[in-house]
């Protein structure tokens, strides 16, 4: 019991803790023999670029997202915006086609968003192509700062960072801004090791002759396309100063359907991705796919609960210091979580208990997605989560967040 108990301990903290500290000593054992690369921003060095913006339904915010979209600086002649509109009822196909310098795409029928990508990607001739959501907002330097990455011919992808808005107003999914803090830090240091383990659908990149169709029952569309690019020798690219901005869900229901979807998602690649589960081939990419998502996806929540029932075992029978106080830790911490549910739902504010409680919250998502692919299966052209609503952003607001 006690080897069961270290075993899920371990492998907790690492999924958790332990990567991210194992992953900076290697970079910076990296930095040592490996300096900082310069980076050419200027005109003829770089690519020509089709900026795609799939839109179900998002009439609402398409102005203020195209306004958003002119803003971006890039090289006159080089770039080409694409909006698709596929299976919309609000009219969105209309305010495209009040702009000029903008094409539209439009099917009546809806099929998902993986479904339009394929359409527009049938239709791009671009050097490389950059994929965001109609309800994110991106800094005016994005585009350059990720298209410059591709004058290494190592560089198949290119992915851009998510930062969350969070409110004054603040609810448990104010743990989702803390948490893509921690995530942007992992992504930053997997890309400088070697690459990082897939890109956010929110603002990523890709060469277009390394574009590969993914299944149309694919779920996270975003993950499988990057990572397939991975699988052909690539690297994926973190580029942090090219970022979207995006309001957090509009409560933790929504939240919490979300993450159910991206672990149901998650299984699914991981089945389908699984040569990259072998570290013969994919020696380095390996050692970052498992730590920082395969073990997430999986095991990980299973050994929380077992590590916390193992512990009650053990004390009940040993009552040694060191291991009452790792079960009063772990009580403690579950207390907090609790907590967090309780004030969440009577909407009181106590920030300190909303990290807990959205980290378990993450991890019963986990469990929820597993059931779900294997029971009852995730449709690819799923009801997205609500938002916070979305003022509107400007260039200024972005650069100081």
């Amino acid at each position: 019991m006690k080897a069961l108990f270290w075993i899920s301990l371990f492998t907790v903290f690492y999924t958790f803790i332990g990567y991210g500290l194992v992953l900076y000593l290697m970079v910076r054992v990296r930095r040592l023999f490996a300096p900082k690369k310069t980076m050419s921003e200027a005109e003829d060095t770089l690519p020509t670029l089709t900026l795609v913006i799939a839109a179900y339904n998002e009439a609402e915010i398409l102005e203020e997202k195209i306004e958003n979209t002119k803003k971006l600086r890039y090289p006159e002649g080089k770039l080409e915006i694409l909006f698709v509109t596929d299976g919309s009822t609000d009219g969105s196909e209309e305010v495209i086609a009040r702009h000029e310098g903008i094409r539209g795409m439009h099917s009546p029928e809806r099929r998902g968003k993986i479904h339009a990508i394929h359409r527009a990607m049938a239709t791009v001739r671009t050097d490389a192509v950059v994929f965001t959501d109609a309800n994110t907002f991106l800094n005016e330097d994005a585009l350059i700062r990720m298209a410059r990455h591709y004058a290494d011919p190592k560089v198949g992808a290119v992915s851009g960072e998510k930062r969350v808005m969070v409110d004054a107003v603040a609810d448990a999914t104010a743990g989702e801004g803390l948490y893509w803090k921690y995530e942007s830090a992992l992504k930053k240091w997997d890309s400088e090791l070697y690459s990082v383990v897939g890109a956010a659908g929110e603002l990523f990149s890709v060469r277009t002759a390394l574009y590969e169709d993914v299944p149309a029952d694919t779920v996270l569309d975003d993950f499988m396309i990057s990572m397939k690019i991975a699988q052909k020798g690539y690297k994926i690219v973190y580029e942090p100063e090219a970022y979207a901005m995006e309001h957090g869900s509009e409560n933790i229901k929504e939240e919490l359907k979300r993450k159910i979807r991206i672990a149901a998602g998650g299984m699914q690649s991981i089945i389908r991705l699984n040569s990259l589960l072998n570290p013969v081939s994919y020696p380095l990419l390996s050692f970052q796919y498992i730590s920082h998502r395969v073990l997430r996806w999986t095991v990980t929540p299973l050994l929380m609960i077992l590590c916390l029932f193992s512990n009650m075992v053990i004390v009940a029978d040993n009552q040694s210091l060191v291991y009452t106080g790792l079960l009063v830790a772990q009580i403690a911490f579950y207390t907090a979580a609790l907590g967090g549910l309780l004030l969440e739902q009577r909407k009181l504010k106590v920030k300190a208990l909303f990290v807990p409680y959205y980290f378990c919250m993450m991890n019963y998502a986990v469990l929820a997605g597993i059931h779900r692919y294997f029971f009852s299966g995730q449709n690819a052209a799923w009801e997205k989560a609500r938002r916070k609503a979305i003022a509107t952003v400007d260039a200024r607001k972005m650069e100081e967040a």
